[in-house]
């Protein structure tokens, strides 16, 4: 589960925080049955923050994709992408709208602006796949730079790596 789902997640966060200076994870099996790790949670330590990354395969009920806490507010978002349902649904990537959120979708912020609390939500930005695929195919067929460079893959793995690491040594794996 860490090498799937979890490069995603932990990319996400790379992408927005940057690469953390260490990390500890939880990696197991909850499952009798099962023989790969279907459990994660990872700690990634900043400077002035920490990023909490985590998925099991055992969970009934979905929980937010984001909690974010900061001194003046939180925001909280739902599934975070829902090109999934339409493709399943045959809704295809060139329709009008295509990755746009219904209302129930949008982020929750509740903060304080002005001095004033604010809670009001908001949508998301469109999403779509065929932009990174369009990307692959430029990298491949064009000579144009490719969507996910080398670094940023590498930087992924490095993270989940030492989230193992760490689950394995019980302690926090400095990067």
């Amino acid at each position: 589960m860490l090498y799937d789902l979890g490069s995603h997640l932990i990319d996400q966060a790379l992408t927005i925080f940057g690469m953390p200076e260490a990390v500890f994870g939880d990696v197991r099996i909850i499952r009798r049955e099962s023989v790969v790790d279907d459990y994660f949670e990872l700690l990634l330590y900043y400077p002035s923050l920490r990023v909490r990354l985590k998925s099991s395969y055992l969970v009934r009920e979905a929980l937010p994709a984001y909690i974010l806490h900061g001194r003046k507010g939180t925001f909280i978002k739902s599934k975070s992408d829902i090109q999934e349902a339409l493709l399943m649904k045959g809704v295809l990537p060139d329709t009008p709208d295509w990755g746009a959120e219904a209302p129930g979708e949008w982020g929750l912020l509740h903060t304080e602006i002005d001095g004033k609390t604010v809670k009001e939500y908001l949508p998301g930005g469109n999403g779509n796949y065929l932009d990174f695929y369009k990307g692959v195919y430029g990298a491949i067929r064009e000579g144009k730079a490719n969507p996910v460079t080398p670094e940023e893959g590498l930087n992924v793995v490095k993270v989940i790596e030492a989230g193992f690491r760490s689950s394995e040594e019980h302690r926090v794996i400095t990067l």
